[in-house]
């Protein structure tokens, strides 16, 4: 039987976790868990990203302790990195991509390059967390970092680098920096000499399935693991994730459900087009070639930023007493769009969302069950607004949706889902990143010959939990509440 250790970085927490081949099915055992919260220092919002190295660290030890592996990889959220200079030193602790100056350096950018012209060379939807603009904002602070550094390595690739020296950037992750060309298959270099950044900072690009070489000796020792392999898996989360949905048919739908909720079709090729550009719709890089077209929505992100809020009052609720208290709520009493931006940076979310609600003229939430009802309800209704533009956008009519990661065991929102699209829901795997991460590396061992292998690993595996849409007329109502809110907030 094969091993294989997975690393899964996301927004708010990381895991290790061990994965055995037995070469029909998959079986995952987390080894280690932690946090992974931002630090403020002054008004800049970073990643502690060497806390977050000990903590790999610390779970490749209970790893190598559990079994003897063949590889290690690591995915990661997309779009944020750090700069490291010519002997490999961090520059800094990578700013995370909910810090103002981001936001504040887009307006700059599109003077430079008109949004149409960077969605036509990029294929990636106008989002202002998006690393360009990190990267703009970098080249124009006087006696810039930038210059010091010789390399941009997002999260995965720095953490790679750390374990085995390698210096790349592995293309699932790079496809979301807005910094790529899909149909050059490379940076656009030209791109970025118009804000200034130095081109010669990108390092060059692998495919996921990429063996990056051995441990360095220092840290085979420290971890146990001895002579083991360093894999780039598709090392953004949501490429992991999607590489291992157990798709029944091609039309079929993907939301990797967390933080975020990627919501998106698996094509062959980049969807450019006006239409896709109105829709803000990105394109994104998946294994063998493969592209995700999809939108990013923000996910429960809400609820998180909920709960820490309520707990500095007291008040700490678990995600499952939030959901019993959501489900005896009244139905659709306040609509929000979780894409609105008062919602993008951390603070008070249940007073944003009080507020949003009385100026779009809807009774406010009250409480906690009424807050999350809210919360779920809207993204149930979001995911059916962006499934819609992705058949409009592509000519496609999804006939089910298959509901991956950890939102997956949220019943309600997978049911409600189904009732604002009309769709059948697939719910599982839950651990579909890990799943992801560690087929890759079987593909990249020779244990597994495609993707499409992996998925079969994976249907006989997991089982997933259907849930079909009901015929309730209340859901059509406010699906048309929903839009109305939407061109209501567009044209405020």
């Amino acid at each position: 039987m094969t091993a294989f250790a997975a690393v899964d970085l996301g927004a708010q927490s990381g895991r290790v976790a061990v994965g055995r081949f037995d070469g029909a099915r998959l079986t995952t055992t987390e080894v280690h868990r932690f946090a992974n919260a931002p630090v403020r220092v002054g008004d800049m919002l970073h990643w502690d990203v060497l806390g977050l190295y000990r903590e790999v660290l610390d779970g490749l030890r209970a790893a190598a302790a559990l079994d003897h592996v063949g590889s290690v990889g690591i995915d990661s959220w997309a779009i944020d990195f750090g700069l490291v200079d010519r002997k490999g030193r961090l520059l800094g602790n990578p700013v995370h991509y909910r810090d103002a100056r981001r936001a504040a350096a887009v307006e700059g950018v599109l003077r430079r390059i008109p949004p149409r012209e960077l969605y036509e060379r990029t294929g990636i939807q106008l989002l202002p967390i998006n690393t360009v603009f990190e990267l703009a904002a970098m080249a124009a602070e006087p006696d810039s970092v930038l210059g010091a550094a010789d390399a941009v390595l997002l999260i995965p690739d720095l953490l790679h680098s750390w374990l085995c020296g390698a210096r790349v950037a592995e293309r699932t992750n790079a496809t979301t920096t807005q910094c790529y060309d899909p149909r050059a298959g490379t940076w656009a270099a030209d791109l970025l000499e118009r804000v200034d950044v130095p081109a010669r900072l990108m390092p060059d690009i692998v495919e996921p399935g990429t063996r990056l070489g051995a441990l360095e000796a220092g840290v085979a020792d420290d971890t146990g693991f001895g002579d083991v392999s360093v894999v780039a898996v598709a090392t953004h989360d949501t490429a992991s994730a999607v590489a291992a949905v157990p798709f029944r048919r091609p039309d079929s739908v993907f939301v990797s459900l967390g933080t975020w909720s990627l919501v998106g079709l698996e094509l062959d090729a980049p969807v450019i087009t006006d239409a896709s550009f109105a829709a803000n719709i990105t394109n994104e890089g998946g294994v063998e070639g493969t592209v995700r077209l999809l939108r990013n929505v923000t996910g429960l992100w809400l609820l998180h930023e909920c709960r820490r809020a309520w707990a500095s009052e007291g008040q700490t609720y678990s995600f499952d007493e939030l959901v019993a208290l959501a489900a005896d709520a009244p139905r659709f009493e306040a609509l929000v769009d979780p894409d609105d931006p008062s919602f993008a940076e951390p603070g008070d979310m249940p007073a944003r969302i009080r507020a949003y609600c009385a100026r779009t003229g809807q009774t406010e939430p009250a409480d906690p069950g009424a807050t999350t009802r809210c919360i779920l309800e809207s993204l149930a209704l979001k995911h059916a607004e962006t499934i819609a533009a992705l058949a409009a956008v592509t000519g496609i009519e999804p006939r089910e949706i298959h509901v991956v990661g950890g939102g997956a065991q949220n019943e309600l929102l997978c049911r409600w889902t189904a009732n604002a699209s009309g769709l059948p829901v697939l719910a599982g795997p839950v651990e579909a990143t890990v799943h992801g991460n560690l087929a890759v590396q079987a593909m990249a061992l020779g244990e597994l010959a495609s993707l499409e292998d992996a998925r079969e690993v994976v249907r006989r595996s997991v089982e997933p939990t259907v849930y079909e849409p009901e015929a309730d007329a209340a859901w059509r109502e406010a699906r048309g509440r929903f839009d109305a809110l939407a061109r209501v907030e567009v044209h405020a």
